[in-house]
């Protein structure tokens, strides 16, 4: 997420605020689910399906992002759609953050919990806002950064990102390949 609020941050200094609107959709229902009893049911091929799918959709955002740094303009909005739709996929194709939520983040709703539905509100509402806020900021300070630095360094910023992203899919296709024959 991070890197696509950097990318989108080039089209507009809110794309990181929509972008965790997207995560939100997908978010906030898992921490609902967990909150009420709901345990960890993702089996060995359901984890494996969402791993490939999600390498899959960041191969096609990486070299996305990197086809965009030879054009004129550097620009994320060849890839991935709106920032809010690309907050809901990279949610759901990231079998990392259903493994997070499973562990981690289930510790955290049950924490949370012990002070009943106020205590599990105020968890999610600070969990959301450290989202918006972060990706908020990237997104901004890419808005600005691109204004201020130029092509040049939006060219080099994109290289970054684009190539983080490669290496992420190549990661969640290597894990899917892992679980799968393991």
């Amino acid at each position: 997420m991070t890197t696509v609020a950097v990318g989108k941050g080039n089209e507009t200094p809110h794309a990181g605020a929509w972008l965790a609107v997207g995560h939100a959709i997908v978010e906030v229902p898992l921490m609902v689910a967990v909150f009420h009893g709901v345990g960890y049911v993702l089996n060995l091929h359901v984890q494996s399906v969402v791993a490939f799918v999600g390498g899959i959709f960041l191969l096609f955002m990486g070299v996305s992002m990197l086809r965009s740094i030879k054009q004129d303009a550097v620009g994320a909005g060849q890839y991935a759609g709106s920032p809010v739709m690309a907050g809901v996929l990279l949610s759901i194709g990231n079998p990392y953050f259903l493994i997070w939520w499973a562990t981690v983040g289930a510790t955290l709703v049950l924490r949370s919990g012990r002070f009943g539905v106020w205590g599990f509100g105020a968890f999610a509402l600070l969990h959301r806002l450290c989202d918006f806020l972060w990706c908020y900021f990237l997104s901004a300070l890419s808005y600005r950064g691109g204004q201020f630095f130029g092509k040049r360094f939006q060219q080099i910023v994109f290289s970054i990102c684009g190539m983080l992203l490669l290496f992420f899919s190549g990661r969640l296709v290597v894990d899917a390949a892992r679980m799968l024959f393991a």
